[in-house]
């Protein structure tokens, strides 16, 4: 699999048993709720979206199931041929490999542009420089096109107290960290970079016009608190109406962000 980045190669090794690894946590489930909401709002029935980093597909088969019509694209093959199975009965949802930082490549000439796009679980920290994917993306979105960008927060109290309590201070705070950051999954080894407000805004510019942020799991612990919050339903669910009330005034402090973008008449 030359060519293909140590983050891809991450993820691929690990593709078909990902969903069981993490399908079944009950903090993973509760931010997706909360994602997904804010996706229904943001596209109504019937919008064409494209979706960066979209690993097996949950996301994409949820909306496509309401009536949206999804192109997932994801950086590593493994994870796109476990979505193209999952979608495979609805044909208004596919599967396309294309990392990141090549979004753009995905355009066909005379294919309309998408009516908006979205990014779940902090895929795009697997990304150094975002502002080759804002200028490809911008390629790909009609003006006014919403892109909906969850990106792991830098600030999560959540996370710093999860740690310490498991005996890892040195993990509590690693997202203040700037440039990238040593990270591994399925004995790979490959970095993040835990990306600012202020530089995600930069990049996304002037393709890009910031609208708002909602903080994803700033009660909701972050699946380091897992198997234990699984395990603890009301909690958990205290959590979760905590942060529906109060997601918007605490964003920073989310374990995941969600970024809210409107493409602009800019050209790319």
């Amino acid at each position: 699999m030359s060519g293909l980045t140590p983050a891809a190669l991450a993820f691929d090794s690990v593709a078909a048993e990902f969903d069981a690894r993490f399908g079944d946590w009950a903090s993973v489930a509760a931010q997706r709720r909360a994602v997904r909401s804010a996706l229904a709002k943001a596209f109504p029935p019937g919008a064409r979206l494209v979706e960066i980093g979209g690993g097996t597909g949950e996301d994409a088969r949820w909306l496509a199931a309401r009536g949206r019509d999804v192109t997932l694209t994801d950086a590593a093959p493994a994870m796109v041929a476990q979505a193209q199975a999952k979608l495979a009965d609805l044909p208004n949802a596919r599967a396309a490999l294309a990392p990141a930082e090549a979004i753009g490549s995905i355009a066909r000439p005379g294919t309309p542009p998408f009516d908006g796009a979205y990014s779940n679980f902090a895929a795009l920290n697997c990304v150094s420089d975002l502002a080759p994917f804002a200028r490809g993306l911008a390629n790909l979105l009609s003006p006014g096109a919403a892109a909906m960008l969850v990106l792991f927060g830098t600030a999560c109290p959540g996370e710093a107290i999860v740690e310490c309590l498991r005996g890892r201070p040195r993990n509590a705070l690693r997202r203040l960290a700037r440039g990238d950051v040593p990270a591994r999954l399925g004995g790979r080894r490959f970095t993040v970079r835990y990306h600012r407000a202020a530089a995600i805004r930069r990049a996304m510019a002037p393709w890009f016009a910031y609208r708002r942020r909602i903080g994803i799991g700033v009660f909701v612990p972050p699946s380091a608190a897992e198997p234990w919050i699984s395990r603890h339903p009301t909690l958990l669910g205290a959590q979760e109406r905590l942060d529906r009330l109060l997601a918007a005034p605490l964003a920073a402090l989310g374990d995941h962000v969600l970024y809210h973008f409107v493409r602009t008449e800019a050209a790319p």
